[in-house]
């Protein structure tokens, strides 16, 4: 009887995981996780540039930001402080749908 229950602790030991190299390259994970936050700041940057973007775009062409004493001319201090509408994310929503130029 004892050798048959040595026999299947020998078969349990044999079955389980090497633990000792389970480990060894912890440098793999962190390069993952990093490029994952790398990418997700890169995304969270592109969406704001893309926000201010298209507020710009929205007031140039809305005639939003019109000079008052040169009608033809742009206000360039109006266009740093304009808000052409009135949440950010439909700035954001109507640039990822509307990805081509108006005919």
């Amino acid at each position: 009887m004892k050798n048959r229950e040595e026999d299947v602790m020998e078969a349990f030991r044999q079955s389980s995981p090497d633990e000792a190299g389970l480990y060894d390259r912890p440098w793999i994970n962190h390069l993952a996780w990093t490029l994952v936050v790398l990418l997700t700041g890169l995304v969270f940057w592109m969406a704001i540039a893309i926000v201010n973007a298209e507020n710009q775009r929205n007031a140039l062409a809305n005639k939003q930001c019109r000079d008052r004493v040169f009608k033809e001319e742009i206000d360039k201090t109006c266009m740093l402080t304009v808000q052409s509408r009135e949440h950010w994310w439909e700035h954001l929503a109507y640039a990822m749908w509307h990805t081509k130029p108006q005919k």
